[in-house]
């Protein structure tokens, strides 16, 4: 099984701007020069009013799936989803709508599982006139016990209409235990 990480590395790799070089092309140009300092601060603030955008939004989503044993918190989880929502999970296999993957949390997470974000761990990409890209890690924890069954890495691909963000493709992979 391919490991998406090399998938998405190999595909990086073959996104590179002509003009850069590799390693293993000695004799190929060197990188454009950096861009002037004012253009890279436009995009630093730019850069992180979208990353606060985004973890704001990351917030209030599993705010909500925390407190989806409330049918109104429920439904306000159910919103931040396209209606055609695809949900891959490398154990659970993959939902394709949003009703599916509300059913599926209904189920199998309301009253039994929260979701807590690792601190620090999440990055956001802006994807030019869509929306964002957001990665990072997390666990779930029982509820009743509070243990913590592991942590997992996930990207959510955020799309942007007007002033309303909602998140079409889900992917949460790399489920590991808790290290003690």
């Amino acid at each position: 099984m391919i490991k998406l990480a090399w998938v998405l590395g190999f595909t990086a790799m073959l996104a590179l701007p002509a003009g850069i070089a590799s390693a293993a092309e000695p004799n190929a140009p060197a990188a454009p020069a950096a861009p002037p300092a004012a253009a890279t601060a436009d995009t630093s603030a730019a850069d992180k009013a979208l990353h606060d955008t985004i973890a704001g939004l990351d917030t209030q989503v599993f705010d909500a799936f925390n407190r989806c044993t409330d049918p109104k918190q429920l439904k306000r989880y159910s919103d931040y989803f396209s209606s055609d929502v695809e949900f891959y999970h490398d154990i659970g296999g993959v939902s394709w709508t949003r009703e599916s993957m509300i059913a599926q949390t209904r189920a199998g997470a309301c009253g039994k599982i929260r979701r807590e974000l690792i601190p620090g761990t999440v990055k956001v990409r802006p994807i030019k006139n869509y929306g964002a890209l957001e990665t990072g890690q997390h666990r779930f924890c029982q509820v009743k016990t509070g243990q913590c069954d592991g942590i997992s890495d996930f990207l959510l691909i955020w799309r942007q209409q007007a002033d309303h963000w909602e998140v079409g493709r889900v992917i949460s992979y790399g489920h590991v235990d808790n290290q003690p």
